[in-house]
């Protein structure tokens, strides 16, 4: 498996989920996919669940407030999730791994504490550019399904419809 260490589109299906279902099922969605991943390939996923949580629950709160399928309420929902991903994982990072995960980013981690940044602040940096091209490329990649394929479209416009009736 090639991985590109700025872009892991991890969090596409609970986003997903958290945009058309809501932010509980996109938090249960995403505390059981850290759940599979800590069983079948990483034991530490399971500790980043909560990142998945919070990122659902922003998310599902943003998509039920204004129209996801458009491009500027899916950027700005990247933008703030490239933010709030690294702020709840960098200390869990720090705490499990000193800040490194086993990834290309580890050069950024290491550049950053060269040049005198503490271990927190270099973890933050590595975490934050990753997040920034990762979290935007699936909130657009979501906004898209939204707009074109149809079953996906008419499931988030009941949704939304049902939302804005109550």
């Amino acid at each position: 498996m090639v991985e590109n260490p700025a872009s892991f589109l991890d969090t596409i299906g609970t986003v997903l989920i958290s945009v058309l279902f809501g932010p509980w099922w996109g938090s249960l969605t995403g505390l059981l996919t850290n759940a599979v991943m800590g069983v079948t390939t990483e034991p530490s996923a399971v500790f980043f669940g909560l990142v998945n949580v919070a990122i659902a629950i922003v998310t599902g709160i943003i998509a039920r407030k204004f129209d996801f399928k458009k491009w500027y309420v899916a950027l700005s929902t990247g933008f703030l999730l490239s933010i709030i991903a690294p702020l709840i994982g960098t200390p869990i990072a720090v705490a499990l791994f000193g800040g490194l995960n086993g990834s290309g980013m580890d050069l950024v981690v290491l550049w950053a504490r060269s040049a005198g940044e503490s271990i927190f602040a270099s973890t933050f940096i590595s975490r934050i550019t990753g997040n920034f091209v990762d979290k935007i490329l699936t909130c657009l990649m979501i906004m898209f399904l939204l707009n074109r394929i149809p079953g996906v479209k008419k499931i988030y416009t009941q949704k939304k419809d049902s939302n804005h009736a109550a």
